[in-house]
Parts: structure tokens; C-alpha cells; sequence
């Protein structure tokens, strides 16, 4: 059983062979792919797979905080497997997203926190860039 599947089972989601294809499709991916990508790499498993079922499965293990759920700027939602925290850098020609950890940017976060009396509980953080062209510096 793959992570994503155990973490379900462990929510006490029914498992269905078309779910369970769409839990694969999410646990591989190296993409934030959308509904539609989730759909096609899914339909190419097993054809029966509907567009609506993507999408009740998607909602579904958004609402158990099993994924997450980006916007990054675009008229569509991207999806993740919710393990480690980390955050994104958005290329803003390309669409690419780079996932990136920072424990530097983890205690200025907290200490602003702090410093405003407050107790940090959540947060996302997306940077949006182009990249440096190098013969320029």
C-alpha cells in the first residue's frame, strides 16, 4: 500500500478500485497536476474512470486534508499529496513549480508571529519569479 493509501484506510475511506487508481495517480506524481491531468493519467489506467469521480475523490481527500488544494495564480486548481511542509516557487513563463525548504525562512516566520503576539498555526507561502537571465550579472 502506498502512503496516501495508508493514511485513507486510516480515515476510514471505503476503497474503491477507481479510487484506488486515483490515490496511485496522486502518490507518483512529480507534478501539481490538475483535476484534468489527475483524469487522463487515471483514464489511462482503467477507461470506466469518470471526470466526476476525479473530482468527488479530489474533494473528498481535500476535505480529510489529504492533499492540498493550489491556486497559484491560474484559472485552475493544482493538487498535492499533504506530507511535508514545504513551499513553491511558481515560474511565471513556464508554469513550473519548485518545491523548496528553508529553516531560516521557518524562524523569521515565527518570530514575526511572535513579535505580533500571535501563535503560528498555518500558512502557505507561493513565491512567483522569472529566472535570472545569468549573462546579465
Amino acid at each position: 500500500m502506498s502512503g496516501l493509501m495508508d493514511r485513507c484506510a486510516e480515515a476510514g475511506l471505503k476503497m474503491t478500485e477507481q479510487r484506488r487508481v486515483i490515490l496511485q495517480i496522486l502518490d507518483s506524481a512529480e507534478d501539481h497536476p490538475s483535476v484534468e491531468s489527475v483524469y487522463d493519467r487515471a483514464k489511462s489506467v482503467d477507461s470506466s474512470i469518470s471526470m466526476a469521480t476525479v473530482y468527488r475523490t479530489l474533494n473528498l481527500l481535500d476535505e480529510l486534508d489529504l492533499v492540498v488544494r493550489h491556486e497559484f495564480n491560474e484559472s485552475f486548481a493544482r493538487y498535492e499529496v499533504n506530507m511535508e511542509h514545504h513551499h513553491h516557487l511558481i515560474d511565471l513563463e513556464t508554469g513550473e513549480v519548485h518545491e523548496f525548504q528553508n529553516e531560516e525562512l521557518e524562524a523569521l516566520k515565527e518570530k514575526i508571529a511572535n513579535e505580533l503576539g500571535f501563535e503560528l498555526v498555518d500558512h502557505t507561502l507561493e513565491l512567483y519569479g522569472r529566472k535570472l537571465d545569468k549573462s546579465s550579472k
